[in-house]
């Protein structure tokens, strides 16, 4: 079938009555979790993952996507009105968007991140329906020892790509791999590393871990910067840019829509990275780089494209691969998986509907999204103000309902407890939990496809060099390590994530 008759199943989906109301609550969500400084749209979609069991697949995913994509254009209004990131793809937005706000162009600078938002979003949507059958169609060749080493590939572009240490990236995997082995052995039948708990034989729940390390672990971090707080808010005026600021705005989005649409399918890079890449290249090209850093529009418009091209157009390797890129697309595949999902090369083909439907949400999201931001600006600016000690208490209790809902186990309730503590403990540690995650939900996979490889080859393990797709990718995995080593490329990283924080 042609991409126009995949496209009119995709419409079919998302234009129905339920998708299209999931795709509104989960765009606003998204936005108003974007908006609220500290929750994030890993933290929140962790939380509604129980949520979507009684839910249909593509309406379920719908949804979830809304929140991660809506999140994106909501992070941009506290970091442009009070300097404080909803979330850490709009930390450069601040940069520029809070000076813009002190000299009374606050509105212009939202107008300015909404615009931005919703062309490379459009653009990103597109390429997601032309690229990803194509990917698909090439992963179909792949076998157990491709899938091994694109895993070892996507898992190294996570440790290079991961802010802070190299050595707690690394860690960070290690631990996930090893909470993904925990349980039976579906082989051979032995508990592994279960210590001889009952509970943990089948293994910890995804949404245990998630809910604890990126909800709660979240949670503690909050509180505890909850003194630091902004309250001063800008005045918004002036929702509308000028015909010479459209000129000033769009070549700095269609760069920005390049940067983060590439960014976006790296795992580990995304939105983050990619406003990073698209700020530094603005300032490098203008020809009044004095100006960034004390109000000048390029400085938002193209990091908030290139922020929302890269969240999604990480949907390519989830959809396709069954490879997360990032945290929120780990939090995708576990709700795959719970609907009897596999997600990879053969969701395109046994599952149209969701694939098509989501593509054409993300759409009619971003059209959502520019429709709602701008008119409920002053909802948005009245959340920030909310008392985040009035907030926690119901996220802890929708965490705790939301885990006991899986297995009516109290058992759970503590480990997420337990997890709470420990993703705590992580930051204040500078240990970026997002690798832990990923090692987490690549793991067994991992492992499935080493064991079925090493059965296919006798136990021969040059078998993976001998695959020229499997030789390449390991070989492009070993290169990014190496080069990450590189005493100038180690550098400029250092230099990046200290300009982050």
């Amino acid at each position: 079938m042609d991409i126009f008759g995949d496209l009119l199943i995709g419409v079919q989906t998302a234009f129905s009555f339920w998708n299209l109301t999931y795709c509104l609550l989960g765009v606003f969500l998204g936005t108003a979790i974007g908006v609220l400084p500290g929750l994030g749209p890993t933290a929140t979609v962790a939380m509604l993952l129980p949520v979507t069991f009684g839910l249909p697949p593509e309406t379920a995913i719908i949804m979830l996507a809304g929140i991660f994509y809506g999140a994106q254009y909501g992070g941009s209004t506290t970091a442009i009105l009070v300097n404080l990131p909803g979330e850490s793809s709009s930390v450069v937005t601040a940069i520029d968007g809070y000076q813009m706000a002190r000299q009374g162009q606050a509105g212009k600078a939202l107008a300015t991140a909404a615009i931005g938002s919703f062309i490379a979003g459009s653009v990103a949507t597109v390429l997601i329906a032309f690229f990803a059958p194509l990917l698909s169609n090439v992963a179909l060749a792949f076998g157990p020892h491709e899938y091994f080493a694109l895993m070892v590939l996507g898992l190294a572009a996570s440790v290079v790509l991961a802010s802070g240490s190299l050595l707690h990236a690394v860690g960070m995997i290690l631990v996930g791999l090893i909470l993904g082995l925990i349980g039976t052995d579906i082989q051979t039948g032995a508990m592994r590393f279960t210590f001889g708990s009952f509970e943990l034989a089948d293994g910890i729940s995804f949404v245990v871990v998630a809910m604890g390390v990126f909800g709660l672990g979240e949670i503690l971090s909050n509180l505890e910067r909850e003194s630091d707080r902004t309250t001063v808010l800008a005045k918004v005026t002036g929702l509308m840019p000028s015909r010479a600021d459209f000129r000033r705005i769009l070549p700095p989005v269609g760069r920005g829509t390049a940067i983060g649409s590439v960014l976006g399918i790296l795992p580990g890079g995304g939105a983050m990275l990619s406003s990073f890449a698209a700020y530094a290249l603005e300032k490098k090209v203008s020809k009044t780089p004095q100006q960034f850093g004390k109000g000048a529009i390029e400085g938002v418009a193209g990091p908030e494209a290139a922020n929302n091209a890269g969240a999604q157009t990480s949907f390519i390797p989830m959809l396709t691969l069954g490879i997360p890129s990032n945290p929120v697309m780990a939090l995708m595949i576990g709700a795959l998986i719970m609907q009897g999902i596999q997600p990879g090369p053969s969701v395109i083909q046994d599952q149209p509907a969701l694939f098509w439907g989501l593509i054409v949400s993300m759409w009619v999201g971003n059209l959502m999204l520019l429709v709602l931001n701008l008119p409920l600006i002053g909802i948005w600016v009245k959340m920030i103000s909310i008392p985040y000690g009035y907030l926690f208490p119901c996220i802890v209790a929708f965490c705790l309902i939301g885990v006991f809902s899986l297995a009516n186990s109290t058992f759970d309730i503590w480990l997420m407890g337990l997890f709470g503590v420990a993703g705590y403990i992580l930051r204040k540690l500078d240990c970026e939990p997002a690798p832990l995650l990923l090692g987490f939900v690549l793991g067994p996979m991992l492992e499935e496809h080493l064991r079925r490889a090493m059965l296919v080859s006798r136990g021969d393990v040059t078998t993976f060099l001998t695959s020229p797709i499997s030789a390449a990718l390991l070989l492009i995995a070993a290169a990014l390590i190496a080069s990450v080593l590189a005493p100038a490329i180690r550098a400029t990283r250092e230099e990046a994530f200290q300009d982050e924080d």
